[in-house]
């Protein structure tokens, strides 16, 4: 019987989401932090609930026809305690707040990881069921401090996405009830260009760092501070150790032929989003290198530089593109 019943009540719990909006709280994405209180957390009895509903009523009316007081007792201690279950279950998700979304970088086509962030504004919420993004998970967020959850969520393409509805419930403490809101968290995710798996290599002239610097001999011009993706060949070891920094060393040959050009005009020959894609590789594999690169784009050019900033700001260039 309670199979049956689950089966009938699932698929009219998701006619009434799709024809009610006043239900589903179908409104305009929110700025966070985001607060659930009294006035979006619904409640329904589980299809368990309405078992135990029914066999209450079966108690009540024994206990009244036999008038037996201990039975009776014993139906008004368990529908008090199905109450209060209730309230319990309305509490589990009564002041949760998301605080924060975090997503790190992705290709379009692959999973991006959004990091979220609940708090649980002085109250614990245990056994949280989150659906919405792909197969559901289960959080329990403490009454203080920040608790994480990491969702994957697919991509299709390039540029911003906007993040869609996560329904949040709860059947806690004993699956009676099932409590739910919706969150509609208003920031955008950023997806980067897929880049091309193969072609032409990277533009680099004369002939790449290596030989450069063996043009340039063992002199060095200066020293200057480390960045990220700094070859560590060219740390200067025992200056580093005088101070607390690590230290790099410049040459002026070096620097000055040292520059690779990756241009939207030497792709010509490509369709758009080809065009893109065979720039992304070109950036990764000058990334990879250690390489110092620019990127000119019709309406952007970004500086010669290399590290993970400048490696980001490319692809986030390109992913932005119209």
């Amino acid at each position: 019987m309670t199979f049956s019943a689950s089966r009938w009540f699932a698929p009219l719990l998701a006619r009434a989401e799709r024809r009610l909006p006043a239900l589903t709280r179908l409104k305009p994405a929110e700025a966070l932090p985001i607060t659930l209180d009294r006035k979006r957390i619904y409640i329904l009895p589980t299809a368990y609930g309405l078992g135990f509903a029914v066999i209450l009523l079966v108690m009540l009316l024994g206990a009244l026809n036999y008038g037996n007081n201990a039975a009776l007792l014993l139906t008004c201690l368990l529908a008090a305690v199905a109450v209060n279950s209730m309230l319990a279950t309305f509490r589990a998700l009564d002041r949760l707040q998301l605080t924060a979304l975090q997503a790190g970088p992705a290709e379009a086509g692959r999973d991006i990881t959004v990091e979220l962030y609940f708090h649980g504004g002085g109250r614990p919420h245990p056994a949280l069921r989150i659906e919405g993004w792909g197969a559901p998970h289960f959080l329990d967020v403490a009454a203080s401090g920040e608790s994480p959850l990491s969702l994957h969520l697919p991509t299709r393409q390039r540029g911003w996405m906007d993040l869609p509805r996560l329904r949040i419930a709860s059947t806690w403490p004993f699956g009676w009830f099932r409590a739910w809101s919706w969150l509609a968290p208003a920031p955008r995710v950023l997806v980067y260009p897929r880049a091309e798996r193969s072609g032409p290599a990277v533009p680099v002239r004369d002939g790449g760092r290596d030989q450069r610097h063996r043009a340039g001999g063992d002199e060095w011009s200066s020293l200057r501070e480390y960045r990220s993706g700094d070859p560590l060949r060219l740390v200067a070891w025992r200056a580093s150790a005088r101070s607390e920094e690590l230290r790099v060393k410049t040459f002026e040959q070096a620097h000055a032929e040292h520059s690779t050009r990756l241009e939207w005009a030497a792709t010509a020959s490509l369709a758009y989003e080809d065009r893109i894609a065979r720039l992304a590789r070109w950036v990764a594999e000058s990334h990879r290198r250690g390489a110092d690169w620019s990127l000119q784009l019709p309406e952007r050019t970004l500086p010669m530089a290399s590290g993970d900033h400048h490696y980001h700001q490319c692809l986030r260039a390109l992913a932005e593109l119209p």
